[in-house]
């Protein structure tokens, strides 16, 4: 499938979605958001896939913002992607771009990104999970302070406060991203998506509900071909071949 403001590519189970629009900064509008959902959809109905990468297009901005009201939400469609996620954010994080980066499992940066969210000063709030998943990442006052004074952050900035993982030169950021990814998808991908499960959802759960999810999907993994390889493997000395 081809897209207008999307470039999707898959290979050796990374599945790599690009942001479009450098001309505009990557900022949304319908078209992107709805193309973004078709992609998210497609990598949870693609075994072949085992973690995806989402990046801008171009050296100014990851994703700048977004150019009109969205009827759709980006943020939501890339949360429900469940494979790993990371973020490739080289350039600006703005509005509904920091929303989009929030939404991915793991966040680096180059060191000329920048992050915030200018909504209050333009009268209105984050709408598309800003309010409630950056809180969550990097605590309740510091998400206040960058949402109610429209402030913008540097990369810096956001390593310190845990909102991205890693800071890269430039030119280091797509390696590092790379090699991560790489590290990920050679992981057995059931297991992947059931660790990413107990995570997410354990945040919203008790912790007693939290240890038998954790239990819950440990057990069902009993039952998959890729816990016996990944044994094998172990005892012959060799690389796991897993198959999904």
């Amino acid at each position: 499938m081809a897209y207008a403001t999307l470039v999707y590519t898959l290979k050796d189970h990374i599945a790599r979605l690009t942001i479009n629009r450098p001309q505009a900064n990557n900022m949304l509008n319908q078209q992107l958001a709805q193309e973004l959902e078709e992609a998210c959809q497609r990598i949870n109905q693609d075994d072949d896939v085992y973690v995806a990468i989402i990046t801008g297009a171009g050296d100014k901005a990851f994703c700048g913002g977004s150019e009109e009201s969205m009827s759709l939400s980006p943020a939501r469609a890339i949360a429900s992607i469940d494979r790993p996620v990371i973020a490739a954010i080289d350039g600006d994080a703005l509005g509904q771009g920091l929303e989009l980066a929030l939404s991915c499992d793991i966040r680096f940066a180059s060191s000329r990104a920048r992050f915030g969210f200018p909504q209050v000063g333009m009268g209105i709030i984050p709408a598309d999970g800003g309010t409630q998943r950056l809180p969550r990442i990097v605590g309740r006052a510091k998400a206040l302070e960058m949402v109610l004074t429209a402030g913008i952050i540097d990369a810096r900035e956001a390593l310190d406060i845990g909102l991205v993982s890693k800071v890269t030169e430039p030119e280091d950021l797509a390696p590092e991203v790379e090699t991560l990814a790489r590290n990920i998808a050679g992981k057995a991908p059931v297991a992947l998506r059931y660790a990413k499960e107990a995570v997410n959802q354990g945040l919203d759960l008790t912790l007693d509900q939290g240890l038998r999810l954790e239990a819950d999907l440990y057990f069902l993994l009993h039952t998959a071909a890729d816990r016996a390889e990944g044994i094998n493997a172990f005892l012959q000395k060799r690389p796991p071949q897993f198959g999904g």
